[in-house]
């Protein structure tokens, strides 16, 4: 079932647990993940980059094929469709093609205009019934050691903007960790008892199992992974390869990193304790 992400994610704020964030890159990684998620029995987020959606082809293509997993596999957990880091044009060419959410990202830009930009996107997307995730503090300066987001501009945005979810920058960042990150704790415990919506925690790549629990247990309800299922696509890709190196039929090649990516997602869904949908 295609869906914004609101109930779900209420839901495990409401129950202290978390839902997967999964990024998709092509068909295959789709199917990889909701045939495990299906047979977890819990939800899943998929989220499509800009890049991501251009190498498929644009925004239409992902929704297309989504729907016809969830048809052709007899999918019955809550799937949603998302766009993570968008521009406000490239989200609202998303809405149009049938995605179910979006996160837009105005994080590089001042706080009056992230505010502006996010508000007018929120406005818009509750129309259709689609869920805005929204940032504040930007990720990729943590590489750096800037650590910008404070609770005070967090409260002004998550009032002003009335987003679905939010996703501040805690000294997180995306990729691969080449040092264990600083992480603002105190932040996430402050907001999840002042704001009444789910918190969202990004590039959580890398971030211990310990780590990921006690934020969950502060308060994050959505968590973004990318890099684990990539790096463990990559290791059964490489291994199959060097025992068949005669082998040259793509789904052969491609599928081999199945397992590996399956026995993570199941890894994953377990330290973020994702409740069953029934």
């Amino acid at each position: 079932m295609l869906t914004n992400f609101n109930d779900m994610l209420q839901l495990a704020r409401k129950n202290h647990c978390a839902i997967p964030h999964f990024n998709i890159n092509n068909l295959e990684f789709t199917k990889f993940i909701l045939e495990k998620c299906q047979e977890l029995n819990v939800p899943v987020i998929l989220g499509v980059s800009i890049n991501a959606a251009q190498y498929m082809g644009g925004w239409s293509v992902p929704v297309a094929f989504t729907k016809a997993l969830i048809r052709e596999l007899n999918l019955t957990i809550p799937i949603c469709l998302h766009v993570d880091h968008g521009t406000k044009e490239e989200c609202l060419k998303a809405i149009t093609a049938g995605f179910t959410s979006v996160m837009i990202d105005s994080s590089s830009l001042s706080l009056q205009d992230n505010i502006q930009i996010t508000k007018e996107l929120v406005n818009y997307a509750h129309q259709y019934n689609v869920s805005v995730e929204g940032e504040i503090g930007e990720i990729k300066e943590c590489y750096k050691g800037n650590f910008p987001t404070n609770l005070n501009e967090c409260l002004k945005y998550y009032e002003e903007t009335k987003v679905d979810a939010l996703a501040p920058a805690i000294g997180n960042a995306h990729g691969i960790y080449h040092k264990n990150p600083t992480l603002n704790f105190n932040l996430i415990e402050e907001l999840s008892v002042r704001i009444n919506i789910p918190l969202v925690l990004h590039g959580a790549s890398g971030i211990s199992s310990e780590n990921l629990k006690k934020l969950i247990k502060l308060g994050i309800t959505k968590i973004n992974i990318n890099t684990d299922l990539l790096l463990a696509w990559n290791n059964g890709l490489r291994e199959f390869i060097k025992t068949n190196k005669d082998v040259y039929d793509p789904r052969q090649i491609i599928s081999s990193g199945k397992q590996n990516v399956q026995e993570k997602i199941a890894e994953l869904i377990e330290t973020f304790e994702t409740k069953s949908v029934t």
